[in-house]
């Protein structure tokens, strides 16, 4: 597409739209920013951006914005606000940036997605790469822009990119050399009229513009992954944690195996993997493919897996105090997450559970919960949902919801007390939301840097 002098509006002001808005400027588009919010970050961002002589606005979106050739939006955006709306019955082209930072990239692409795992994944990946010098850069959905980066990657550079299935919605011509779905399970039915079958479809979009000359790397044992992503161009291999794959990954006697082109390589005792639970035992075998398509060793890859301790927000040890171990999960923003979470420890827990609700059918861990749970502490606009779907099987206390002040510290340190008291030595205070931060906290990683400085405080 010609971008000289083209007039291009970006939805969002907050890391990805700065990053491609800056991007679009240096290849000469003519670029204006809007975002609907104005928080104190977005602020910040769009003084930024004026001095760097962009037009820009934010709380709300002017006539202004629809003065365009195409739009970019931001993974923050939802597919249905009303802007996208007004866009598309404009006969505007809607583009995500990953769509737009892939047009400038060199390097091969490795795309991974997913509903639970992507980022332990992806981290996983870039380690792997980092151990064994491999040049690449890790973006997207992590936390670092793909266009802030994409300028410096040469063809011999690997991309290792987080995707949403948000960013997915507005792909065009974005191609990865190869592609990975972890997992899907239900997950932000809210922005899909509370259908899966949209929600795997935007996950399958991955595969849209692959070749036979690009790889597919695929859960076998995930229902929906198997029943929505068909007809693909690409290869494909595969992982499973139940059964022999004869291309792919999988375990026998206790070794996690591959079999890529008529070879087994037995890669490390699963024992031996640092990260622990079935589900991070998926993720590694994803990994591991992955870095073994692009030229890695099994010794280079079995190291990293002996010693990659995960990432923050994912079941992190915090600390310890007074015989309770307090552990911060905050990126479990789905009941799938949180059943993971439950299923990898065998100390008795108390459950901190709630924020913004996308949706979710708590049905599915009644079980887990009655087997696993001490009691639960109720959090955030969901408290109630809480309290109604477990209060007839296990203890639930609820810690209320303070005004609000973001970051809402008040309320979290009301939680974490709760979940104290109610803890004994042995224990373990798990926060495992289940639901997404935007009701107290921005996102996820101030829920859980709040929760971790509290938690630091106790004596």
């Amino acid at each position: 597409m010609e971008l000289v002098k083209t007039k291009i509006s970006v939805i969002g002001a907050e890391r990805s739209g700065v990053a491609v808005a800056q991007l679009l400027q240096k290849k000469g588009a003519i670029v204006f920013i809007s975002d609907f919010g104005k928080s104190e970050s977005t602020v910040k961002n769009i003084e930024k951006l004026r001095a760097g002589k962009f037009e820009c606005e934010f709380g709300g979106h002017s006539e202004r914005v629809y003065d365009c050739s195409l739009m970019v939006i931001s993974p923050g955006v939802p597919t249905n606000a009303p802007v996208v709306l007004e866009a598309q019955k404009r006969g505007i082209k809607i583009v995500a940036e990953i769509e737009v930072a892939s047009w400038f990239c060199l390097g091969p692409i490795i795309a991974i997605t997913g509903s639970n795992g992507k980022t332990t994944t992806t981290a996983l990946l870039g380690r792997i790469f980092n151990d064994a010098k491999k040049k690449h850069v890790v973006a997207g959905n992590i936390g670092t822009a793909f266009s802030s980066l994409v300028l410096d990657i040469d063809p011999e550079t690997v991309v290792v990119l987080e995707v949403s299935s948000f960013q997915l919605d507005f792909i065009d011509t974005f191609r990865p050399k190869v592609a990975m779905i972890v997992n899907i399970t239900r997950n932000h039915l809210d922005r899909y009229n509370n259908s899966m079958e949209q929600y795997a479809s935007s996950k399958g979009r991955i595969v849209k513009n692959q070749t036979q000359n690009d790889l597919f790397i695929s859960n076998a044992d995930d229902e929906w992954t198997k029943k929505t992503v068909t007809g693909h161009r690409s290869a494909a291999v595969y992982f499973s944690s139940t059964k022999k794959q004869e291309q792919g990954a999988f375990q026998e006697n206790g070794m996690l195996m591959t079999h890529l082109d008529g070879k087994e390589y037995p890669i490390i005792s699963v024992d031996d993997i640092s990260i622990k639970g079935e589900h991070n035992l998926q993720n590694a075998m994803a990994a591991t493919l992955a870095a073994q398509v692009m030229g890695v060793t099994p010794a280079h890859i079995k190291s990293t897996l002996r010693n990659f301790k995960g990432v923050e927000h994912r079941q992190e040890v915090v600390r310890e105090v007074n015989g309770i171990t307090y552990i911060n999960n905050s990126k479990a923003t789905t009941v799938e997450a949180v059943e993971m979470s439950l299923k990898s420890y065998d100390r008795p827990i108390v459950l901190m559970m709630g924020g913004k609700d996308k949706g979710n059918d708590y049905s599915t861990i009644f079980g887990l919960v009655k087997q696993k749970v001490k009691a639960i502490v109720a959090t955030g606009y969901s408290a109630e949902t809480i309290v109604r779907n477990f209060s007839d099987k296990v203890r639930v206390e609820t810690a209320a919801t303070i005004g609000d002040t973001i970051p809402n510290m008040e309320s979290m340190q009301q939680a974490i007390t709760t979940a104290t008291l109610l803890a004994e030595k042995g224990d373990i205070v798990l926060l495992s939301p289940a639901c997404t931060s935007f009701d107290w906290f921005r996102d996820y990683e101030e829920r859980g840097r709040v929760f971790k400085q509290l938690v630091g405080q106790l004596h």
